[in-house]
C-alpha cells in the first residue's frame, strides 16, 4: 500500500461532528444538504479535501450530471472508489447500494474526499438525489 493511502486510512479527521450533522439533517431539501456538506468540505485545506482524480480505496462525494439520456442517477453520490479507468472510474454508491460507473466529464467540480472516520456519519445523512436524465 502506498504511503498516501495508508495515511488516509489511518486518519481520524472528522469534519462532521454530531451538532453539524443534526443541522444538515434538519434541512428538508437535498440540494441544501449538499450545499452545506460541500461548504464544510471546502472550508478546510484543499489538499485534504479534494482529489482531482479519485484513488481506489478512498471515499468521495461530488455533484454528478450524466449526459446519457434516460439513465437513472444519483446527483449527489457517496462512493467508495474501486477502479480508475481512462473514461472515468467505478465505485460502490452507498445511496444505491450498487456499483456505478462515473465518467470524468460528468462530474461537476471535483470529487471531495470523505475520510474513513467520516463514512459512517455521511451514510446517515439522507442527501441522495435520485433523478432520471431526460
Amino acid at each position: 500500500m502506498d504511503e498516501e493511502l495508508e495515511l488516509y486510512q489511518s486518519s481520524t479527521i472528522d469534519r462532521f461532528p454530531e451538532s453539524v450533522v443534526n443541522d444538515i439533517i434538519l434541512n428538508t431539501d437535498v440540494d441544501d444538504m449538499m450545499t452545506e456538506i460541500v461548504g464544510i468540505l471546502e472550508s478546510g485545506d484543499r489538499e485534504m479535501s479534494v482529489d482531482t482524480v479519485p484513488l481506489p480505496g478512498k471515499f468521495y462525494t461530488y455533484v454528478y450530471k450524466p449526459k446519457t439520456p434516460r439513465i437513472e442517477y444519483d446527483e449527489h453520490p457517496l462512493i467508495a472508489c474501486m477502479a480508475v479507468e481512462k473514461w472515468g472510474f467505478r465505485g460502490l454508491n452507498y445511496h444505491w447500494g450498487t456499483w456505478r460507473n462515473y465518467s470524468w466529464e460528468e462530474i461537476v467540480g471535483y470529487p471531495y474526499i470523505i475520510y474513513p472516520s467520516e463514512i459512517k456519519t455521511m451514510r446517515q445523512i439522507p442527501y441522495q438525489k435520485f433523478k432520471l436524465n431526460i
